[in-house]
């Protein structure tokens, strides 16, 4: 096997519940339009039923990006070129990873996932396929700091970021981690990035909101981890999924709908819903070309090759660590 070793970089208490999980939950159910933000769906149960979401035939971006990772890996490997560290933010099951260390010969792998128990089996079926590769399993969340292991610092590094995860984040904070990860990947660092483009609403809509119903599992999930984690007392047979295009922020919007008046505990602290009232879970937020550019620069980062997939619309887009510079 080739796992190196996994570092660990969550602050738990002594019951070992995220910190700030917790303080998440409290802070979005005390708001008027209550939420919870959408990394805390993936404890093991998430990530199992994301995974399930992705071999939907309704949801497209895996399928779309898988696509354009086999028909363009020629392309990408010879502009990102041989023995670079791969880092990939929130890895998941790492199921399109295969798909771009066998183009690309990288130097070494280091997978950085919140669901410590998910990363673990991903990093180790990862090391059975790649026997000779590095891996460096990190158990952290990606929008905040992260230290990467000391072994790849002299590396030049890939941040790759498949799934469209960017679109899950309001811009400022879109803004924030392309910035954070500029600044911890390094002068020139690349970024493979995937993202989402804007099509029409019922493809949007049935992406998320599933016949099967498999999206609407995943999304109550979070109201079962909450009582799990912090003691909750939440009805959760009471709340419904629902997934609605908001054109004016160009984003799907996960809801989970209050079926009636209730109230419940959350780790001791009493919460009230109306009905209809609904706590905001995710967005999704879709890009055009333009916007996309824009972001990617706003974050410190320059775009230099965009691979597209008509239908549906999805692209991946390879970005450089800009130069920083004293003026323009």
């Amino acid at each position: 096997m080739s796992v190196v070793r996994q570092l660990r970089q969550v602050d738990a208490d002594a019951a070992g519940v995220d910190i700030a999980f917790r303080a998440d939950v409290h802070a979005g159910l005390s708001q008027a339009q209550k939420a919870v933000p959408a990394r805390w769906f993936y404890d093991a149960t998430g990530s199992a039923l994301f995974e399930d979401i992705t071999a939907l035939p309704e949801y497209y971006p895996t399928r779309s990006e898988t696509d354009l990772l086999k028909r363009h890996a020629g392309d990408m490997a010879a502009a990102i070129g041989p023995g670079r560290a791969v880092v990939e933010l929130g890895s998941g099951s790492s199921s399109k990873t295969p798909l771009l260390l066998d183009a690309i010969a990288p130097a070494a792998y280091v997978p950085v996932d919140i669901s410590g128990d998910f990363l673990r089996d991903s990093a180790d079926a990862l090391a059975a396929r790649f026997p000779g590769l590095a891996i460096y399993p990190v158990e952290a969340d990606f929008t905040q700091r992260v230290a990467l292991p000391r072994e790849i610092c002299p590396l030049p590094k890939l941040g790759f970021f498949p799934g469209s995860t960017i679109g899950n984040m309001v811009a400022r904070t879109s803004v924030d981690l392309l910035r954070n990860w500029r600044e911890t990947l390094g002068d020139g660092a690349l970024l493979l990035i995937g993202v989402d483009r804007i099509k029409d609403v019922a493809t949007l809509e049935l992406a998320y909101d599933d016949p099967a119903g498999v999206t609407a599992a995943f999304n109550l999930n979070l109201l079962t981890r909450i009582n799990r984690e912090l003691g909750g007392t939440i009805p959760v047979d009471n709340f419904e999924h629902k997934a609605v295009w908001d054109d004016v922020h160009a984003r799907i919007e996960m809801h989970l709908v209050a079926a009636c008046a209730m109230e419940f505990i959350v780790d001791g602290r009493a919460y009230h819903m109306a009905k209809g009232e609904t706590i905001h879970s995710e967005n999704s937020h879709k890009y055009g070309p333009r916007d996309a550019n824009l972001l990617l620069r706003a974050g410190g980062w320059t775009p230099l090759a965009t691979w597209d997939d008509a239908d549906p619309a999805f692209a991946l887009i390879l970005a450089q660590a800009t130069e920083f510079r004293s003026a323009p």
